[in-house]
């Protein structure tokens, strides 16, 4: 499954264990300014007029297609995909899905989501999907986004700024759980909605009513339902069906230094902050701690099959790691001490993606990973949610501990007793559960060696480039891909673009199939045919991906693409333990199913990288951003496939789209 991390917002749509319904300890909407906003303001990022749950109860709730529109959608991506034989005998069969089975599930699915209109009808499918999985989530379902680097170099020593991220993480917690956080809301017409005039106004308006009063003027709020797992959140291994746990009790912090595991309090009895400078000392104290690796790291044990490991969990259990294990699920989150320093964007990605297992708890909702010389990312488990959650968070920690840092690099650490306030883990393991380590090491090492991960920076233009151009960035980008894919393997594959559908209440993604008719045209004249077009006809070609493009982007964002539609259909049919009707059968569905092209964007100034592992063995995890003047691309890869060679084919579409932009025809 791809890890999806698309949260652009183009025009006037959001690019990009189940919440039925949700429980969550945000405030009561009014009381922000009263009872739940502090005398200690310093502990707070800042205080939202409007409270950060305001608009939930309102936002409209995600669409199911109509059946026959997303079997039209469905047979467009097709398209490019089969020769004429194998599309005749697909359309028939989706077509004769459409007029029997299909119709009677698509009722059915319509008839469920009636009853719980609380949620949307793919938030449980959904969570079924990433908690029944039983692959590791290393590699699998894990993605990483990095921090861009402290524009004061001498803030990004290890300790400082990761005293400072804790700092800021937690103040992001107390705003959110305070109800205090701004409400994630994207402003088509910033002028009219983006001003305290309309937050003044907007905070009376009831919740139930809320969503419209935004839409009035052209403002989005997006679904906020899943932030709230970002804190002393974790994924429990189960047999069968993992667990998603949250104990908002938890105080401490866990943090993971050379396979040695500690933890500390950084929230005391009455819900006030540690003081940074204690923090500062606490971290300082593991830092030095000169105790040595352990020989058999836990922390690989996350990184094992979910069945394994739940049986392992089982017996760590039985072996009398209850209350260690308790205040590992427990923390507020994990902090990751490396030993390494990172040479490279690369050195960078593989880092953060995986790096050393042992030094990790890839099962917690996020953790926060520090290189030697500062570098910092995410690394988030998946199944809680999406991209949009994590974007703000990282946003607001950037902002937070590069503008308002509460410690600097001549801060003395408090003086206190860190011996007395950390406490190193310690775990009991029996000669079974020391083998089943030394075998989750084994087999994790054999998996990360067989990824290979390449970055290209493309610098003859970026989005004022094409906006001047009236062609869309994200539609340039798929289309370098298409090209590069078929210079490179002469071929079209099923391509999935990321989509966030938080616009809608539970919404969790859909997807683009940026691999179209017009991509697989525009390909080939480009890369096969360039001396047999003019400048005026390619640039027709790329005018009409584009607005095919952004055609299929807005029905995806406004929740009418065709895959999660008949993923859900699929899952009621599984649900049930009867036979998948011919069209889930038919193996044009698995093929554009086998994403060989898993694609997700993600562009802001608080990150510099963002990737995944390829979803299939011969595919590429392509994560990119298009920038003011530039484009960027971070792509992964298994031994079936040649990365570095992909992206110069990727440069190499990009130099022949930009030079036809200026006048100029390809070259071979």
């Amino acid at each position: 499954m791809a890890s999806l991390l698309s949260v652009q917002l183009p025009r006037a749509v959001i690019r990009s264990g189940c919440f039925t319904p949700l429980t969550t300890t945000f405030a009561s909407p009014l009381l922000c300014s009263r009872r739940n906003y502090s005398k200690n303001e310093s502990e707070y990022l800042h205080k939202s007029i409007v409270p950060t749950m305001h608009y939930q109860k309102s936002l409209p709730r995600l669409p199911i297609p109509k059946l026959e529109d997303s079997i039209r959608r469905y047979l467009a991506a097709q398209r490019p995909l089969l020769n004429e034989e194998q599309y005749r005998n697909t359309e028939k069969v989706a077509l004769d899905f459409q007029k029997s089975v299909g119709k009677e599930l698509h009722e059915e699915l319509v008839a469920l989501d009636k009853k719980n209109k609380l949620t949307s009808y793919i938030s449980a499918p959904w969570f079924d999907m990433y908690l029944s999985a039983r692959d590791s989530i290393v590699l699998n379902f894990n993605p990483f986004i990095s921090f861009t680097a402290d524009p004061k170099p001498e803030y990004n020593d290890q300790l400082v700024r990761a005293t400072n991220m804790v700092c800021s993480s937690l103040r992001f917690m107390k705003t959110l759980r305070a109800g205090c956080l701004e409400p994630e809301v994207f402003h088509l017409n910033p002028a009219k909605s983006d001003t305290e005039t309309f937050r003044k106004f907007i905070r009376w308006v009831p919740p139930t009513l809320s969503w419209y009063g935004a839409y009035m003027v052209n403002a989005y709020p997006l679904d906020m339902s899943q932030y709230f797992r970002l804190f002393n959140s974790t994924r429990i291994p189960r047999p069968g069906r993992d667990e998603l746990f949250t104990d908002q009790k938890g105080r401490h912090l866990l943090v993971i230094r050379k396979g040695n595991m500690y933890v500390f309090d950084v929230v005391d009895r009455d819900g006030n902050f540690v003081r940074p400078a204690e923090i500062h000392a606490h971290l300082s104290f593991i830092l030095s701690d000169p105790t040595p690796p352990p020989v058999f790291p836990l922390g690989f044990l996350t990184s094992e099959n979910r069945d394994v490991w739940a049986d392992l969990r089982e017996k760590l259990l039985a072996a009398g790691n209850a209350e260690v294990l308790g205040l590992v699920d427990s923390a507020v989150f994990c902090v990751c001490l490396d030993e390494e320093s990172m040479r490279d964007p690369v050195h960078i990605s593989h880092n953060m993606l995986y790096g050393d297992g042992g030094n990790r708890w890839f099962d917690k909702s996020f953790s926060i990973i520090l290189s030697k010389d500062g570098h910092a990312a995410v690394n988030f488990e998946h199944s809680w949610g999406d991209g949009v959650a994590v974007l703000r968070f990282l946003n607001e920690v950037f902002k937070d501990t590069t503008e308002k840092p509460q410690v600097s690099p001549g801060s003395p650490p408090a003086a206190v007793d860190s011996a007395s306030a950390v406490t190193h883990l310690q775990f009991k393991l029996d000669s079974e559960l020391e083998r089943a380590v030394g075998k989750a090491w084994k087999k994790y090492q054999e998996a990360v060696s067989k990824v290979t991960i390449e970055t290209m920076e493309f610098r003859k233009g970026g989005k004022e480039a094409l906006k001047k151009q009236k062609l869309s960035p994200d539609a340039i980008a798929q289309l370098a891909f298409q090209m590069g894919f078929l210079r490179q393997y002469g071929q079209t594959v099923a391509t999935y673009e990321s989509c966030s559908t938080a616009a809608f209440r539970h919404g969790r993604t859909e997807t683009i199939r940026s691999a179209t008719v017009h991509t697989k045209r525009c390909a080939h004249a480009f890369v096969r045919e360039g001396s047999r077009h003019s400048l005026d006809e390619l640039r027709g070609l790329l005018d009409e991906c584009s607005k095919y493009h952004g055609q299929l982007t807005k029905e995806a964002a406004m929740g009418q693409g065709f895959d999660r539609h008949l993923f859900a259909m699929r899952y009621l049919v599984t649900s049930k333990g009867l036979p998948q009707p011919s069209l889930f059968q038919d193996p044009a569905y698995a093929a554009i199913n086998h994403n060989v092209l898993s694609t997700s964007t993600l562009t802001s100034p608080a990150v510099t990288l963002g990737g995944f592992a390829p979803v299939v063995p011969d595919g590429f995890g392509v994560g990119y951003g298009v920038h003011d003047d530039w484009i960027g691309s971070n792509v992964s890869s298994y031994p079936a496939r040649n990365v570095g060679e992909f992206l110069q084919c990727v440069h190499k579409s990009l130099e022949d789209i930009f030079g036809v932009l200026d006048g100029k025809l390809p070259q071979s």
